[in-house]
């Protein structure tokens, strides 16, 4: 069906992330840290464009798919495709949360709630440092 389902998922050694992602982005995609609320550079971008997985780059999210949801992170209501993410349960921090996971490479990217806008009423809740932009003309 599509071009994620069809590839081998990406697989790579601590020391091959390392050497290939930010600290920040290493924190955030490998280790599954946050960003700071309000600090990530794609939570005002008003572009066009496709943003893809920051560590692999497999698109994830289209521009047209997200709001402002005031959380202080770039925020989605729908992927690019279903299978584009991949959603675990997540029982860190003393709380109960859907993780949300690039499906390609399996980089952590944010979690997910059921407090978005219609049509689906979910929030994407991403973190910049797990994405790269790709602006369309």
């Amino acid at each position: 069906m599509s071009e994620i389902q069809k590839q081998e998922k990406i697989r790579k050694t601590e020391a091959e992330w390392r050497a290939l992602l930010t600290p920040e982005q290493f924190h955030v995609m490998r280790e599954k840290g946050t960003e700071r609320a309000f600090t990530g550079a794609l939570l005002n971008n008003h572009e066009t464009g496709i943003y893809h997985c920051g560590a692999c780059n497999a698109p994830l999210f289209t521009s047209d798919k997200k709001f402002d949801s005031g959380s202080g992170w770039p925020s989605f209501w729908l992927p690019v495709s279903a299978d584009a993410i991949e959603a675990h349960e997540d029982n860190t921090h003393g709380m109960t949360r859907i993780e949300v996971t690039c499906a390609q490479c399996g980089a952590h990217l944010g979690h997910l709630f059921p407090d978005g806008p219609r049509p689906t009423g979910m929030r994407y809740c991403i973190n910049s440092a797990s994405l790269a932009f790709e602006k369309q003309a």
